[in-house]
């Protein structure tokens, strides 16, 4: 205990809240959407998406901000993802293997939280 190799510009050091884990789980799990969903076509997005929404019964034709919606939900779903507490577990054991993957987005969800100073 008392390593601080998990502490970033929020953590000082000391060992990082729940809050901030929290927040940096979702930014982990978010990158790892992402690099899929960039790796796709176009035309393998829609696929994605006409299949996603063929199961939810909608119809009609797509808008574009629906086919990335439906894409970015399907490609959660079949990905797999640690949960919240195996990532935290697997987190503070070596934060470097999860850092790289962050994209800075958990910091924008912790500014808020009042600095325990």
């Amino acid at each position: 205990m008392g390593d601080s190799r998990g502490a970033g510009p929020l953590g000082m050091g000391e060992v990082e809240s729940e809050a901030v884990l929290r927040a940096k789980y979702l930014d982990y799990c978010s990158a790892q959407v992402a690099d899929i969903l960039l790796r796709l076509t176009a035309d393998e997005m829609f696929v994605l998406a006409e299949d996603a929404a063929r199961e939810s019964g909608l119809s009609g034709e797509l808008a574009w901000d629906q086919i990335v919606s439906l894409a970015t939900a399907r490609v959660s779903a079949k990905l797999a993802l640690p949960s919240l507490r195996d990532w935290i577990e697997r987190y503070r054991a070596d934060p470097s293997q999860f850092e790289p993957y962050l994209m800075g987005l958990w910091q924008d969800e912790v500014e808020e939280v009042p600095d325990s100073g």
